[in-house]
């Protein structure tokens, strides 16, 4: 028996785009044979977009509507998509007709084997200094910070299996980091290239100043990724460096004050060691504090620190 499929999809004021989404993706999918749902998440949209979604539910069973109350963004509707579909394997993907369901049909194939296919818009439909060039940094950037190597983060289409996704939360902007925290759980990814059009209808939601929230939602990852079980291995060797170097700097001042005589009181290299000392100290603190957090976060609320894919025997 075939999986079944949900296609999750936020939207954010693209009424006139939406009619021709359903359509498409109804070309792509019936051909399958395969059981599925369009999950449509709105996301505080001021337009017609939840009018034109009602029409379409009330015409067909198999897609449902998730409506905020206001505008939470595109992680939070991806992530209210995820929890309510209820299909085997997930697929998300943009509302503005640029990704194409056509390619859904690939995904699907691809995943037979994988846990998660990532979508590669290689002939990418965009300008290039505002939207391309930003891109292809941010891509090498994260591909070279969480060891996860993929084309295009950025890319929405992406098909998961539900057991992977499920159990990935999402914060934040963090939603184009999925493959990347997933991995933290040892799931498979793979790459497929997929078609990219030009938008046709309305604007884009996205602009430069994204770049800046992205670096910032890295470094978080980054953090949980090599740090979230054992925060002390962060905070812990610079702030004994720190304290080190200051305590060697208050010898040598010590020595010159107690031996040589000479007056340290207003030093400049007496202010720095005392600086270096209390960061250290500051630092090897927030190691200590972050350690009794992940205690509490993993022991409080059942957390695991591992992840079990099958057990025979048992």
């Amino acid at each position: 028996m075939s999986e079944s499929v949900s296609i999750v999809i936020p939207v954010y004021e693209e009424h006139e785009s939406i009619p021709h989404l359903y359509g498409s993706i109804k070309e792509a999918m019936e051909p399958l044979g395969r059981s599925y749902e369009i999950v449509f998440v709105d996301d505080g949209s001021r337009d017609r977009t939840l009018a034109v979604l009602e029409e379409i539910q009330k015409k067909d069973a198999r897609v449902v509507v998730v409506s905020f109350r206001r505008n939470f963004g595109q992680t939070a509707a991806m992530a209210a998509g995820i929890e309510y579909a209820e299909g085997d394997v997930i697929v998300t993907m943009d509302a503005d007709l640029q990704n194409d369901p056509a390619d859904i049909p690939r995904l699907l194939e691809k995943i037979k084997d994988y846990d998660i296919v990532s979508g590669w818009r290689k002939d990418r439909k965009d300008p290039f200094l505002t939207r391309r060039l930003p891109s292809v940094v941010a891509n090498w950037l994260i591909s070279r910070v969480t060891g996860v190597y993929l084309h295009d983060y950025g890319c929405t289409l992406k098909a998961y299996r539900k057991e992977v996704i499920k159990n990935v939360r999402l914060y934040g902007e963090m939603h184009r980091f999925i493959p990347a925290i997933a991995s933290w759980v040892g799931a498979t990814i793979t790459e497929v290239e997929t078609t990219h059009h030009p938008r046709r209808f309305g604007s884009s939601k996205y602009g430069l100043s994204r770049t800046v929230r992205v670096l910032l939602d890295l470094i978080t990852v980054k953090f949980l990724q090599s740090f979230s079980t054992r925060p002390i291995h962060a905070f812990g060797p610079p702030g004994l460096a720190l304290g080190a170097i200051g305590f060697l700097i208050s010898l040598y001042l010590s020595f010159e004050k107690i031996f040589l005589g000479q007056d340290i009181g207003g030093r400049p290299l007496l202010l720095l060691a005392i600086l270096l000392i209390i960061l250290g100290v500051q630092l090897f603190i927030m190691g200590l504090l972050g350690e009794m957090l992940a205690r509490v976060y993993h022991e409080s609320q059942g957390k695991p620190v591992f992840t079990v894919k099958k057990v025979l025997g048992r």
